[in-house]
């Protein structure tokens, strides 16, 4: 796959901005598509060489992130956190949160978040990122 030129860049990144921005709006690929002014499969496979995911893949992680950061709260459930981020099936939605985060929402949820509380929002969101590509599980550590 060959790199995207400049101007699918900028139309990508728009896109790519709408779903940071957007992530708990109802978005599918063809609705991004257009946004970018492309066809669905071009940008599909444009997203995907750009970004290294598809544009499912970095959505899904988006809400995720954004799900833990309602789950430390502690104030809504689990089936609400779902469907604030955007996510229409508590199955998947608990599916993907697990794949990514390694443990499930409800666990997540009960969990201790109090060393979190410490560490600025700007560095939060670096230690909170969801794991992409089944990596929740693996150590880090050399």
């Amino acid at each position: 796959m060959k790199r995207p030129d400049l101007d699918d860049l900028v139309r990508l990144r728009r896109a790519r901005d709408r779903m940071d921005r957007d992530y708990a709006e109802p978005l599918d690929v063809p609705a991004l598509a257009r946004e970018a002014l492309m066809s669905a499969g071009h940008f599909s496979r444009s997203f995907r060489a750009a970004y290294g995911e598809t544009p499912y893949a970095y959505l899904m992680t988006r809400r995720i992130e954004r799900a833990k950061a309602l789950l430390r709260r502690g104030d809504l459930s689990v089936t609400e956190v779902c469907f604030a981020v955007g996510c229409t099936s508590l199955g998947s939605f608990s599916t993907r949160f697990t794949e990514l985060v390694g443990i499930s929402p409800s666990a997540y949820r009960a969990g201790d978040h109090e060393p979190a509380a410490a560490i600025p929002a700007c560095m939060a969101k670096i230690y909170t990122r969801p794991v992409r590509n089944g990596e929740a599980g693996r150590s880090t550590a050399p």
